[in-house]
């Protein structure tokens, strides 16, 4: 069976199986499922919201916060190296679009529609129902405000990451078709992929740079056309990940430098962890502008670091297939797919039951996962929901 997961299993790179890439690549969006869940609970802005919100996870949330989606962005690019290995650039940009855009928008018409429905009912006390609603958000409705805060409807939500992988494959084999692979080759085997010091710190000081460069400017929206430092970062380890993916010596590297990786990630997020705590908060005072900055670096420093002990120990210990990873490796777009709307839906269902947070939350991933999993088994079963829902 083959997949039309947005993160494809990854081949063979030299005559060496690299299933630690699937590990990641279903352990990363797997970590989704936990993070969405956290963002009902904590301060930040969400479509939904528990009534035990509070700080209390936040530094948590903090840890997975800059690397998460860098991640899976990186894998994609190793992906999508060794489709483009077998088909050309056409052909490559041809067979993502049906796979990709299919999900897309058939999740954008029917089911990431109860999303922004729970959320206007919380927010601004809609009264008129499902249906009602449904209808405005076919039609295009922009009138869901609460002051300036409006919503855009159609909505992509959490698929926004289908949306901006889909364009940059396009972007990637247009470059392709100009020649610019040989440029990608020669990048993902250069010498600065052999001496440590250079693998941990050039990727890492872009990443900085573009962190204290363009975040005020662009703050993340997921608004394709104007989330020009989401795409900077995202494209740019995309491409990346397309240029390493046959580097097996990157990955040993990474693996012996695994715990080195690792203990840097974990200073930058605690220093991270502790600005976060101190200065995002009502009524807390105002940073200095050299820790504010720091707080910028910090943030780039801990995206590049777990990434490599992420790879690293995936290297070490995961660097093999099971049945289980065979099955997940199919399975984790269904999952995506789903997850957040079982979320919203779940949890919004929950508050009025006030129970304690920890019943509250367990139950909540519990049933998130099983939902998954009976949407992954439905999907496997019915043929018409097959493309629907990324499975082939």
């Amino acid at each position: 069976m083959t997949t039309t997961s947005p993160v494809p299993p990854v081949p063979s790179a030299n005559g060496q199986r690299l299933p630690f890439l699937d590990w990641v690549r279903v352990g990363a969006f797997g970590l989704l499922i936990l993070y969405h869940v956290g963002m009902f609970y904590v301060t930040w802005d969400w479509h939904v919201k528990s009534r035990h919100v509070g700080h209390t996870i936040e530094p948590l949330m903090w840890l997975s916060n800059p690397w998460r989606l860098s991640l899976l962005f990186l894998i994609s690019g190793v992906a999508t190296r060794f489709m483009a290995d077998r088909m050309g650039p056409g052909e490559l940009a041809r067979s993502r679009l049906g796979r990709l855009g299919l999900p897309l928008l058939f999740v954008m018409a029917v089911l990431v529609v109860p999303q922004p429905y729970f959320e206007v009912v919380e927010k601004i006390n809609y009264a008129d129902g499902f249906l009602a609603f449904y209808g405005r958000y076919l039609s295009f409705d922009q009138s869901f405000c609460r002051g300036d805060d409006c919503l855009i409807l159609p909505t992509w939500n959490h698929m926004w990451f289908v949306a901006y992988l889909l364009v940059y494959t396009g972007l990637l084999a247009g470059f392709l078709m100009l020649g610019g692979g040989r440029f990608l080759l020669l990048l993902g085997q250069g010498v600065w992929t052999r001496v440590p010091w250079a693998v941990l710190l050039l990727p890492m000081l872009v990443l900085v740079l573009l962190r204290l460069t363009l975040i005020d400017r662009f703050p993340v929206t997921h608004n394709l056309v104007w989330d020009w430092y989401n795409h900077a970062v995202s494209f740019g380890v995309f491409l990346l990940g397309y240029a390493i993916a046959r580097n097996v010596a990157l990955f040993d590297l990474l693996s012996a430098k695994r715990w080195t990786s690792l203990l840097i990630a974990l200073a930058a997020w605690a220093f991270y962890a502790w600005y976060g705590s101190t200065y995002w908060r009502d009524g807390a005072p105002d940073p200095a502008p050299l820790l504010h900055i720091a707080s910028r670096v910090a943030y780039g420093v801990q995206q590049w670091a777990m990434i490599l002990a992420v790879l690293g120990f995936a290297r070490r210990h995961l660097n093999r297939s099971t049945p289980l990873l065979r099955y997940l490796s199919v399975g984790v777009f269904p999952f995506y797919i789903i997850h957040q709307t079982l979320i919203v839906v779940i949890g919004h269902s929950l508050t009025p039951l006030d129970l304690p947070v920890a019943a509250e939350s367990l139950l909540i991933i519990a049933l998130t996962v099983a939902g998954c999993f009976a949407t992954y088994e439905l999907a496997r079963r019915v043929r018409v929901l097959q493309p629907l829902l990324g499975v082939r």
